[in-house]
Parts: structure tokens; sequence; C-alpha cells
């Protein structure tokens, strides 16, 4: 959500900074601006819309400099506009600001301004906070870095800020709380991002800055401190993510570039851990907490979006493998309830970023109450990975595509490894059916590889059938029941078509009153224990007239007979199907969504991480 970029060094700042936005729209934004040192002035423009405007306005002017600082604005205080796009310049002229995050306190710090006399040309906390630091400076006549060290010790919220002071030519300021920001390191130069895609080929080093530190950036040197003014040594991390992993590759969106990653991604998710030859399964990260895990009395799982159907899966497997109270929680809600946590909980937070507000602030809560914080995230040294007591690594790669997909196959291959282990810790699984689930996990490259090869073109002719339906409903039972909601996320997130994902046996108790001869209905059928169950739910449907849509196992002429429209996935075990299943489903939205027409890769509304509430 939001991108920052800035440059200090001896290169053209401007190209950095308009290919490093480019670069983190994958992230969502409404508007865009750069504001680059000029002598003794900024040169600022900004733009609602996308960066090709940004960049069209630039056209023209002299942008030879080599500080600058750039952002990609998501809305939340005030409509995209002009004004309301970064940067934001003080009152004065002497300040110029780009701002991630939320003040939640800036309505009391605005009044007391408007009392001083200032006025304000926009609607954002942001322009309140440039206005703050530069009120403080002026009147205690102190040093930059102290009077931003001031303001944000007032400031009530989130932040990333970037700041440019007209008396500093040779020095850029940044502090985090909340946001990420990452501080690439070149030979007399720095590069700072939102995340490491804008850096990519110019250096392989970077830092990643903590909550509350305040970085003083010159081209030949990065001085950290925290917000008690004390030094703070920068931890230095190579970067093992190469350029070809944020291009589409000959692929028209990196959606479908990323559906098709997914063989490899859970290959490198098993990597080093499943061993395909002995079939035994190494999670390093769990043997840090195992007396934990051993003695917990309940497992929490925390998570948002697609993380959250994750997470609701991974009830189903722990419990069923491990025998072990589980539940799942919305990290939006869990943060602001009262909940009951004691030492003895675990508690496992799912994110792709590593850096989702809800899901961050949940953490600090639980962990305050003294739980164990076990993490699965894809970013590595995002925050999340940096507060857990232990976790792993999804290894999904960079993922661009607003609509997760990699990612959460990885974080499905994850968790029921997680859940396997669990149960060998607890011998609540024989020998023969851990060996089992581990050579089916094997095989799951080669079985996704295989419905991405056999099913495209029938799941484009099923899109195109139903491209225009004005709603879906996904139904699903059991293992299968968080890969109907996760379908229908899907679908809604880029087709702009309402879908409801439902337990198939709940139909009764409302949704069947939508069925009718427009409605499609998506199945997810395969073969399990409750099998004979799915199909009668898919007899109902057919009784009033739905349009059936199954996803079923290869063979299942049962299901196959019933359905108006099926795809067909490889036989496996009912513990792994779901993680096949999902992958037709990813493949219908996907071409669903571009026979509308829109640009699936950057969905109206919608960012990639959601680094504020």
């Amino acid at each position: 959500m939001c991108g920052i970029v800035g440059y200090i060094g001896n290169k053209d700042a401007y190209t950095y900074l308009i290919n490093g936005l480019k670069r983190l729209e994958y992230r969502g934004y409404d508007s865009a601006g750069i504001a680059l040192h000029k002598g003794n002035d900024f040169l600022t423009i900004k733009k609602a819309g996308k960066v090709a405007s940004l960049e069209a306005a630039f056209h023209g002017y002299d942008t030879s400099t080599s500080l600058g600082i750039g952002h990609t604005r998501w809305a939340t205080h005030g409509i995209p506009s002009d004004n309301n796009a970064h940067p934001h310049v003080s009152a004065t002229g002497k300040f110029v600001l780009v701002h991630n995050g939320i003040i939640e306190n800036y309505a009391s710090i605005k009044e007391e301004l408007l009392q001083k006399g200032y006025k304000f040309n926009s609607d954002t906390d942001t322009e309140v906070l440039v206005n703050f630091i530069e009120d403080i400076y002026l009147n205690n006549q102190c040093p930059v870095e102290e009077a931003i060290r001031i303001a944000l010790k007032r400031v009530v919220g989130t932040y990333v800020i970037l700041l440019l002071s007209k008396d500093h030519s040779d020095t850029l300021f940044a502090a985090r709380k909340g946001s990420p920001l990452v501080i690439g390191i070149g030979k007399n130069e720095h590069f700072l991002g939102s995340d490491a895609s804008p850096m990519l080929e110019y250096t392989k080093e970077v830092v990643y800055i903590n909550d509350y530190e305040l970085a003083i950036i010159t081209p030949e040197q990065l001085i950290l401190k925290n917000l008690g003014n004390e030094t703070v040594t920068p931890y230095i991390q190579k970067l093992d993510l190469e350029l070809a992993a944020i291009e589409k590759g000959g692929y028209d969106h990196f959606m479908i570039k990323e559906i098709y990653e997914q063989p490899q991604a859970i290959t490198d998710s098993l990597r080093g851990r499943l061993d395909p030859i002995e079939l035994t399964l190494r999670l390093s990260g769990l043997e840090k907490i195992k007396d934990k895990l051993l003695q917990a009395r309940r497992i929490i799982i925390v998570a948002c979006g697609t993380s959250w159907h994750a997470g609701l899966l991974a009830e189903y497997w722990i419990e069923e493998l491990a025998r072990v109270n589980v539940e799942v929680e919305y990290a939006s809600e869990f943060r602001y309830r009262n909940p009951i946590i004691t030492p003895e909980d675990v508690i496992i937070a799912i994110s792709q970023s590593g850096e989702t507000a809800d899901t961050l602030v949940a953490l600090e809560k639980a962990k305050a109450q003294g739980a164990t914080i076990f993490g699965i995230v894809n970013v590595v040294g995002s925050s999340i990975a940096r507060i857990t007591d232990a976790g792993i690594y999804t290894h999904a790669g960079h993922e661009i595509g607003v609509a997760s997909t990699k990612a959460f196959i990885t974080q499905l291959t994850v968790l029921l490894s997680f859940a396997l282990k669990l149960a060998e810790y607890r011998n609540t699984i024989s020998p023969e059916l851990q060996k089992q689930l581990f050579k089916e996990m094997n095989d799951l490259p080669s079985k996704v590889e295989s419905i991405l090869t056999e099913s495209k073109d029938s799941i484009k002719q099923i899109a195109e059938k139903y491209k225009n339906a004005g709603s879906f409903l996904y139904l699903g039972r059991g293992y299968n029941f968080p890969i109907a909601l996760e379908g229908a996320l899907k679908l809604k997130e880029i087709s702009y078509i309402h879908a409801e994902g439902y337990p198939a046996a709940e139909m009764k108790h409302g949704p069947i009153a939508l069925v009718d001869e427009n409605l499609p209905v998506v199945f997810i059928a395969t073969k399990d224990r409750v099998h004979e169950k799915i199909i009668s739910n898919m007899q109902e449907i057919k009784a009033r007239r739905g349009k059936l849509i199954a996803v079923v196992s290869q063979n299942d002429q049962l299901a196959l007979g019933l359905a108006d429209d099926s795809i067909t996935i490889p036989e496996t075990h009912e513990l792994i199907s779901p993680i096949l299943a999902v992958i037709p489903l990813q493949l219908l939205s996907y071409y669903v969504g571009t026979g509308r027409g829109i640009d699936v890769d950057k969905p109206r509304n919608l960012a990639k991480s959601v680094t504020v509430e």
C-alpha cells in the first residue's frame, strides 16, 4: 500500500525515482509525485492517476540533480487528487516530505498549527506532519534531525517518511514506524524504497530499517539513530532477488506469470525440507520452539484476506493430524478484542509481505501477553519475520500481482508441512500415512503443472461463457470450504463480479434462495470423505436450474455427469487435494477478469501490501 522511493548519490535521481515508482505500482495507488532538490529550491510535480501521467508532466523540465524523493499514494485522508498527492511542501518551502502510513492524531496537531496561522492546501495528514516538523524546526532553532525526532515522538500512528531540507542539499532524512523501508548501499550513493524492487539493478546490499529508527543519509554515509538519539549500527544484508523475478517475461500479466510459476514455487518451498528419497521432513524453524509446541494449550492463527483462507485450511490440517485445538482469527478483529492469551498459546501469523499492519499489531499484543510467536511470511527481513520467536519462509519469490496466487500456494505447502511435523512431534500420525503424504507433497509440482497444461483451454471457454454473470456462488465442504472462500475472493478482486464462498452444507440456510438459471455455482467436489454429500448438494442446485461449474477429481463420472461445465484435477490424498483445487479457480478468475477488459494486476481500490488500517 503506497510506495516510497528516494535517491542520493552521484547519478541522475529522476531516472531512479520514476523507474522505481513504476516498479512499485503493484502495491496499489491512485496518484504519484516526485520532488527533486534543485540547488536552493525544489522541483515538485504530482498528479492524480498513473505514474505514466506523472512522467508526462515532467516533460520539458530540467530534472538534473542527484537528490530526490518519490511516492505513489493510496488515498486515506482525502480523495485522489493533484493536491492530495505526495510530496507535500511545508508552508515556508523549507521542507518537502513523502509519507506512507496514517497519523492518527493529525487533527489535534492540525488545530494547533491553524491557531498559529498555518494554512493547508490538501486534506492529508501528511501535509500536517511536514508543517509540524517545520514549526518545531523554526521555533526551536534545532537541527533538522532533532525537529523530526521531536515531531515523531508526538505522532500517534504509522509512518515511513522521507524528507528533504532546502538548507541541506547533500542530505536525505528518513524514519520508520510500522511501514517498510529498505535502503540500498552503493558506492557513494544510497537508494531507498518501500521494498527492494526499485534498486535491484543498482545494488545487492541493503539495510532494512527498524521501527523508531531515524536515518540521516548522505552520498557517502548512512547514519542510523533511534528516537532517543542513540546511534544504531546498520545491519547490511545481501539480496537474493533477481531482476527477472519482477519482469513479465513474455506473459501478458504478472498474475498469469505467477500462476505458471507455482510448480517451481512449491519446489522452492519444499527444497531442503522434504527429502524425496528418505521421505522425511526437516523444519528448523519448528525445532526452535518444539517444547513450546508440545506444551501448547492451543494454536491461534492470525491473518488477513487470502492468508486467512490459508490459515482456515491449516486449522483443519493441524486438528486432524496433530490433534491440537486451533483457532483462526482475522487480525483486524483480534487486535481490537480483548482475547484471552496465555504463555501456553502459540500464535501463528501468516502474511505474504510480512508487513500487514493489522497482523503486526495483533502479534505485538499477543507477545506482550507472553505467547510464543511463529511467523509464516514470504519476504525475508520483513517486520513480522523480525519480531517472531521462530518461523518459516515460504520462498514463493517476488509476487507482484495484487491477487495472491503463488504466495497462497506456498503458504498452504508450508502450513501442511507444519501440521505434519507437529503430528510427528506429538506421535499422532502413523509412519505409513506420514510417508504417503510426503510422497504426495513431493508430487505436487508435477500435478500442478499438469493442471496448467491440460486445463487452460477448457477454463478459458468456461470463463468466456460466464464472464457477464452478475454473481457467482462458490461451495465446498470440509477441506475444500476454505478453497471455496479463496475462489470467490479471487473472482471479486479481479473481475469485479460479486461472488460468495459458502459451506455447501449451509447452502440451504440462505444462499439457495439466490439460485436460478442465471447463477453460476462453482463446486469444489473432489473425492474425499464427504464426496457423497457434495454430490447431493450439486443435485439440489441442478434441481433449481443453477449453472454448475465443478472442480472434480479425474475419472469421477458421477460429478462430471452432473456438471454443466467441469475442470478435472489429478487424484491425490484428500488432505492435499485442496492445494490442487485452487489452481483452476485462479485460472478461472484470471480469464474472467481479462475477458472483461480489466487490468488484473492492478484491480481498483486494492493494494498488494496493506500497511495501514
